[in-house]
């Protein structure tokens, strides 16, 4: 079998892989049929087809992906710790099918918007390590300017307009950039992610009712990670399934563990929404890190239910075993890859420590529109202390 090196994919994550690795890529084509590990639940609608097409390239891709965001998150674990990341930070381990089966099944005309839970769906756009941890710590190289943190990562020349702090804010805003999408006739979609604690938002079923008046190529996916804060979803909402909580939009569930189920979902609503409306995606997910750093992630959950979803349904592992099962690779140099990962991580992390924090002016920028001559006063009202730019 002829055998070359991978290509990078397009987003930029994928990066060259070593020599030794290469070995094991296939230039064959011919395509990889993957069926998801659950059937996918239905409302009003039909459901898609359990039968995924892939390839060797994208199973690789997809593994050493998820394995770089795994990392990262762990690194950012790191840095939180020794005071290195300050304000809040809230982590992706355990999600990451959701946004490297989402980005599969899509382009980057098709918008994100996401909560605070946004490191990942940033990496997954085509961001950057160094952009990442430049932000996390505060530097000017972070995507933000080092303004945002963690919460606020932002790539427009991706369409992804952002993570956001106020708990289910980014799906009205979705839904308008839906509404953009369609006046401008763009045949694009956007993503508008929020996780099962702000599922009762009344905001939520608003931007909803008037997306579906209008038929905008909205798709609202509810991250289940079964968690909100520290709340179990069962305490929370009356009805859980939140893919049925349209009522009158067709709604999916789907397993969020499985990035082959999560494509496969994607890909499928895309479709409808570019020619019927908004639909709702559920994505049976779990995060393994507290609700952030500052929850200990135990005291409303026990350790054994964590240990139990990493050993049956953890989302590395499952692509892991599909690359073992089509020869793709061997566990030596699936482990050669993640020490490559973890060393480009740490390059990363060396290289923004180094980056200088955003000069002191940078308080005034970005706070009114430039040119509208606004002026900041003392408490008196009397002095002028600036003029903003």
């Amino acid at each position: 079998m002829a055998l070359s090196r991978l290509s990078s994919r397009s987003n930029g994550i994928a990066r060259p892989f070593s020599a030794a690795f290469n070995r094991f890529i296939s230039t064959d084509t011919t395509p990889i049929t993957i069926e998801t590990s659950l059937p996918f639940t239905a409302h009003l609608c039909d459901p898609p087809s359990r039968s995924v097409e892939s390839s060797s390239q994208e199973l690789l891709d997809f593994f050493r992906t998820m394995a770089l965001m795994r990392r990262m998150e762990i690194a950012a674990d790191s840095l939180y710790k020794a005071k290195l990341i300050r304000g809040f930070c809230h982590l992706y381990d355990g999600q990451e099918a959701v946004a490297i089966g989402m980005e599969a099944a899509i382009t980057k005309k098709d918008a994100i918007i996401t909560a605070y839970r946004d490191h990942c769906i940033f990496l997954g756009r085509g961001g950057s390590l160094h952009e990442v941890f430049s932000e996390l710590m505060g530097r000017q190289a972070g995507c933000s300017k080092g303004k945002g943190g963690s919460m606020h990562f932002y790539k427009k020349d991706s369409s992804f307009y952002g993570g956001h702090g106020i708990v289910g804010a980014q799906v009205p805003l979705g839904c308008g950039v839906a509404f953009a999408q369609k006046y401008n006739k763009e045949e694009a979609v956007t993503f508008a992610l929020y996780g099962d604690g702000a599922a009762n938002q009344g905001q939520l079923f608003e931007a909803l009712n008037i997306s579906a008046l209008w038929d905008l190529p909205a798709i609202l996916v509810c991250e289940n990670n079964h968690y909100g804060m520290g709340t179990a979803e069962w305490r929370a909402a009356k009805s859980p399934s939140y893919y049925k909580r349209g009522d009158y939009v067709p709604g999916l569930k789907v397993d969020g563990m499985d990035a082959f189920a999560v494509k496969q979902a994607c890909k499928f609503a895309k479709d409808h929404a570019l020619e019927k409306g908004p639909i709702i995606l559920e994505m049976d997910t779990y995060r393994y890190h507290g609700h952030s750093m500052s929850d200990p992630g135990s005291t409303y959950r026990t350790r054994d239910e964590i240990s139990g979803v990493r050993q049956e349904r953890d989302p590395i592992e499952r692509i892991k075993k599909l690359v073992l099962s089509h020869d793709l690779a061997t566990e030596k140099e699936l482990k050669d890859m993640e020490k490559e990962i973890r060393k480009e991580v740490d390059d990363a992390i060396a290289k923004a420590k180094d980056c200088p924090m955003p000069e002191p002016s940078e308080l005034f920028t970005n706070v009114y529109v430039k040119g509208f001559g606004t002026e900041s006063f003392g408490p008196d009202r009397k002095e002028v202390k600036a003029a903003l730019p």
